[in-house]
């Protein structure tokens, strides 16, 4: 596969469309014109699935005229052109019309591919209040099924029973719906998702009024959430009548409840939204979801009550980029009032874990050893905002550093520094008499005077350090505070039992190394330090992610986690796709080539210093995805099968044996190290 590694339809994502062409009062011609037009637009762009307005052909607000057989006839001339145009493009189409069936008029979308009509689906659910008079025009599609249509010189499918796939492409398929639709307590939608679909299409003439986008965002959203699909809009815009009412030709494009793509409101000419959604994803979000399943079971098993229609579309193995907004920090959004919120969140889900923790156990002190480094140092101002909360002294929280045989004076430093500026119980107790005399009674060669520094030389450091916190906790009735973070419980970075791996509650474990950084920032940025707090806060932040148990090396350079385990921020980002959304590691690595090949693209998270920006290639990204996937899969799991307690933050973020990552300790790496030789370009 690796031929195809760039293409997007290998990599489990369709091109979607959603169009607004700028049209004409009752002028098929015209409109089909201006629909054309959007058509090759789309497909040039190679769009998979392109989707126009409702009734976008003769137009929505033309009353009366709906009802006029020479505009009918019109518009079934003009519907035959555009389907005997699309037979050169490669998309799926969908496309606003009134049509005639049985001495009826329906509002309908009409589905056609490769010179081909696979359906057409009616509008269920038809308004008829305040500004809307459609029963006067319109049957109602609801409840109709199993019917076909002469359309275009073609007997085609239609009825609201209707789902279409592509042929060979398992996850590419779509439903459709009609504008009210969406606004009825059971859209149509919902029994469509339930029966396979997971593109969601609403074609829509909504009028705009105040306050109306919100509650279009809302609706496409949670629709999109609620049924674990994508969810394409396409707005009547510029040219509808105005003889009363107004239209703002807002297209949006949601998946999961997140907006991929919109367009600008109230347009003068035609726009159209476009982006990449990745149904493989929502795929596999479905199968690890079993109140999916449990909706379709409940609802009779809809698969079986709707008709599967194939349309010609087949996967493109061309690299034609990718359309589609990819945090580089997926922990950490772009969006500066995403990211406000989600870092109040995150700090005060673990303040209020810790809370009730002292609350259930009646202690009303903590032991917390303080290196001067970023996670212990985070845990210390969850600590400080608990004991707030609760009323207690900030000096019942008892901070220790305790320095080993390559602390250096900077972390030390840092770690007295803001002991004292939170006002918390501070001391200090040197274990390297005692980590000597372990290591002379192990016969080491650092014992003897030699510079032999393996896993035993730091293990006995960091087992050191947890022996004396839990003997203090024992003498001063505390409890342990844990710091060890999502990040390093992914990697096994972290010394197992008597080790940084054990606490009596750690509020750090469901958080990654990348949010904790902007989580700092944000406490120094709220104005609830005061200045001095903040210059320490903003230095533990700058400073070289360490473990300090090997002394610094003939040049000064301090021991880096970063060159053995990886880049924090790209193993971050590993560890988001894998374990919240189950990626095969070729996927995983095409997300992380596209968030990462290019460091001048923006954006990047808000105070992001530009001095760190950094590119990555893709050869690097597979050397340490290799890691990650052999660290997280074969080596460490028997670490997070014996995990404290600790609060949950983030979706998909815990790895508690009890939470979200249940895995057998003596597993392998064997079929993702082998998914990832086999698909990701060495070069």
């Amino acid at each position: 596969m690796t031929s195809s590694f760039f293409a997007l339809h290998r990599q489990g994502f369709v091109r979607v469309a959603a169009c607004t062409p700028r049209i004409a009062v009752a002028d098929p011609a015209r409109n089909a014109r201006s629909t054309l037009e959007l058509m090759r637009a789309a497909a040039d762009r190679n769009a998979d699935l392109v989707v126009f307005p409702e009734l976008g052909i003769s137009a929505y607000a033309i009353d009366d005229l709906l009802l006029q057989d020479a505009l009918l006839t019109a518009v079934d001339a003009e519907l035959a052109s555009l389907v005997a145009a699309s037979r050169d493009l490669p998309s799926a189409f969908v496309v606003g019309a009134p049509v005639r069936r049985q001495q009826r008029l329906y509002n309908c979308a009409v589905v056609f591919c490769r010179g081909r009509v696979a359906g057409v689906v009616p509008k269920s659910f038809l308004p008829n209040y305040r500004e809307y008079y459609e029963h006067r025009w319109f049957a109602p599609g609801a409840g109709l099924a199993g019917l076909e249509i002469e359309l275009a010189g073609q007997r085609v499918p239609f009825g609201v029973d209707l789902v279409f796939a592509a042929s060979e492409w398992a996850d590419f398929t779509f439903h459709v719906e009609i504008c009210e639709d969406l606004w009825a307590a059971t859209p149509p939608s919902t029994q469509g998702a339930l029966a396979g679909a997971t593109i969601l299409c609403n074609l829509s003439a909504s009028n705009a009024v105040i306050g109306k986008a919100a509650e279009r965002a809302l609706l496409c959203a949670a629709q999109s959430l609620r049924c674990q699909a994508a969810y394409v809009y396409a707005a009547a815009g510029p040219g509808e009548s105005t003889t009363d009412l107004a239209w703002d030709g807002q297209a949006t494009i949601h998946e999961l409840g997140v907006a991929l793509a919109q367009t600008e409101r109230f347009p003068t000419a035609s726009q159209m939204a476009i982006t990449d959604v990745d149904v493989e994803r929502l795929r596999a979000e479905r199968m690890r979801t079993p109140t999916f399943d449990a909706a379709a079971r409940a609802a009779g098993h809809p698969e079986r009550a709707f008709r599967r229609i194939a349309i010609g579309h087949t996967p493109n193995d061309a690299d034609v980029g990718l359309i589609r907004p990819i945090d580089r920090f997926p922990f950490v959004p772009d969006d500066p009032d995403r990211l406000d919120r989600d870092c109040f969140e995150a700090f005060n889900i673990q303040v209020q874990g810790l809370r009730q923790r002292l609350q259930a156990t009646g202690l009303q002190h903590v032991v917390i050893g303080v290196s001067g480094g970023l996670d212990s140092s985070h845990a210390l101002l969850v600590a400080a905002r608990t004991f707030d909360s609760l009323g207690l002294p900030r000096g019942n929280i008892l901070g220790f550093t305790l320095p080993g045989f390559a602390t250096s004076e900077a972390t030390r430093a840092n770690a007295w520094a803001l002991m004292r500026a939170l006002g918390v119980t501070a001391a200090e107790i040197d274990i390297r008499p005692a980590a000597q005399q372990m290591l002379a009674d192990l016969e080491h060669p650092f014992a003897r005077g030699e510079a032999h520094y393996d896993v035993t030389f730091e293990n006995v450091q960091a087992g050191l350090r947890t022996d004396y916190l839990f003997r203090l906790a024992n003498q001063r009735r505390a409890l342990v505070l844990g710091t060890g973070d999502l990040s390093e419980l992914a990697l096994g970075w972290c010394t197992y039992g008597v080790g940084d791996h054990m606490s009596h509650y750690n509020v750090n474990g469901s958080l990654a190394k990348t949010l904790i950084q902007y989580l700092m920032r944000w406490v120094a940025a709220r104005g609830e330090v005061d200045a001095a707090t903040r210059d320490v806060i903003l230095a533990i932040v700058a400073t070289e992610i360490s473990p300090e148990l090997v002394p610094a090396g003939a040049g000064g350079a301090l021991q880096s986690t970063q060159d053995v385990v990886g880049p924090y921020e790209l193993q971050d980002f590993h560890l988001f796709y894998i374990t919240r959304y189950g990626m095969r590691p070729s996927k995983v690595a095409f997300l992380a080539w596209h968030a990462w090949r290019d460091a001048a693209r923006e954006p990047w998270p808000p105070g992001f210093p530009a001095a760190s920006r950094r590119a990555y290639d893709l050869a690097t990204i597979r050397r340490w995805l290799a890691v990650f996937l052999r660290r997280f899969f074969a080596e460490s799991q028997f670490k997070r099968s014996a995990l404290p307690n600790g609060p949950k933050v983030v979706a998909g973020g815990s790895l508690s044996p009890r939470g979200d990552w249940r895995a057998p300790a003596d597993g392998n790496a064997n079929a993702w190290l082998a998914e990832l030789e086999a698909n990701v370009p060495a070069e």
